[in-house]
C-alpha cells in the first residue's frame, strides 16, 4: 500500500471513530460536542475522498469548497450531501465559538444518519475507484 492509500485508509478510520464518538457524547447528552464530533466525521471522511482524488485543502473552507466543486455540482455525490457538509461546518463553528449557544437533542440526533450516509458514499466511491 502506498503512501496516499496508507493516508486515506488513516481518514477513514479517524472518521467512523469521531462518528462513533458522537454517539458516545450523545449519549451523555453533551450535544455541542456531539455536534463537533459529526462534523469531524464528515471531515475526516471528505478529506479521505480528497486524498483520493489528489486534491488539495489546506482550510476546512477548502475542503467544503473541494467537496462542492468536484463531487456535488458534478453529480457525483447527492446535492444534499454537499448540504449536510455545509451545515455541519457551520454548527460546528457556532457550537465551539459562540457564547450562550447550546445544541439540543432535537437539532443534533437527526444528523446521525445523514452523516453515516455520506461516509458511506464516501468509502464505496473510494473503492469503486480502485
Amino acid at each position: 500500500m502506498n503512501a496516499r492509500a496508507e493516508l486515506v485508509t488513516y481518514r477513514l478510520a479517524r472518521a467512523k471513530e469521531s462518528l462513533e464518538d458522537a454517539q458516545l457524547l450523545a449519549e451523555k447528552a453533551r450535544w455541542n460536542a456531539a455536534i463537533n464530533r459529526l462534523y469531524y466525521a464528515a471531515f475526516y471522511g471528505v478529506s479521505a475522498l480528497l486524498i483520493h482524488s489528489q486534491l488539495n485543502a489546506n482550510t476546512h473552507a477548502g475542503a467544503r469548497s473541494q467537496l462542492s466543486e468536484h463531487f456535488i455540482k458534478t453529480g457525483i455525490f447527492a446535492k444534499n450531501h454537499g448540504t449536510l457538509y455545509s451545515q455541519l461546518f457551520s454548527w460546528r463553528q457556532k457550537g465551539d465559538y459562540d457564547d450562550l449557544f447550546d445544541f439540543t437533542e432535537e437539532k443534533v440526533l437527526p444528523y446521525f444518519l445523514p452523516v453515516e450516509a455520506l461516509l458511506n458514499s464516501i468509502e464505496a466511491h473510494i473503492q469503486s475507484a480502485e
